[in-house]
């Protein structure tokens, strides 16, 4: 059973909403937040496996909702439903946590494949389940000027090999073998890596290395 919490401030949509998703097998509502604040304390209470999060929530917006939920031990999967969103938004959202981002415009259908997706591991964003996310962050972040380009920003040849496999997605273990370095030494690499570039997990490196074109093939 997928255990899924609605937040939206429009109660005729919240319950319109809720209708779909209990028609479908396996699914459950066990719960509705009409603001970002109700949002993130029903989430750490309820503890869902989805959230449907309106980012255009009042007292305390769905950006707000995410932004605590990403600093709380929730595991929640959240999928942003919103009526519009920015190349810079949909970017946000992620670096925030956020598993998916649905218009409300979409079909009922594709809103229950997104749910699915997120369930499975993957994200899930606009028309599309996405199996490879640097691929997508490549379409979203504007190209970067010269400057950008050849920039460093103090990174050893060996940080910017990690880097790279960071991207490609490979674990602490993968990299440690592919590098012949003990998993310590890696660990060490990616912390001198985190605080060179500013940013605090490996999703905001390989945005980073995206948009500024770090690695070679980017």
């Amino acid at each position: 059973m997928i255990n899924i919490l609605i937040a939206d401030d429009h109660p005729i949509f919240r319950d319109g909403l809720k209708r779909v998703l209990e028609a479908e097998p396996g699914f459950r509502v066990v719960g509705e937040a009409s603001n970002g604040t109700e949002a993130a304390s029903l989430a750490q209470k309820l503890k869902p496996e989805v959230l449907l999060l309106d980012l255009a929530l009042p007292q305390s917006s769905g950006i707000e909702a995410l932004r605590e939920l990403s600093t709380s031990a929730s595991a929640v999967r959240t999928i942003v439903l919103t009526a519009e969103i920015s190349k810079s938004q949909i970017i946000e959202t992620i670096q925030l946590g956020a598993r998916g981002v649905v218009l409300k415009g979409s079909t009922s259908q594709l809103l229950i494949e997104s749910i699915r997706s997120v369930m499975n591991g993957q994200f899930w964003v606009g028309q599309e389940n996405v199996s490879d996310l640097v691929q997508v962050l490549r379409r979203l972040l504007p190209h970067p000027g010269d400057k950008a380009q050849k920039q460093k920003f103090g990174l050893t040849p060996r940080e910017l090999q990690i880097i790279t496999v960071i991207v490609a997605g490979y674990s602490n273990k993968e990299i440690a073998l592919k590098y012949s370095l003990s998993e310590q030494t890696v660990k060490h690499h990616i912390t001198n890596i985190l605080d060179k570039l500013g940013v605090s997990n490996r999703l905001e490196i390989a945005l980073f290395a995206v948009n500024h074109r770090l690695i070679d093939d980017l």
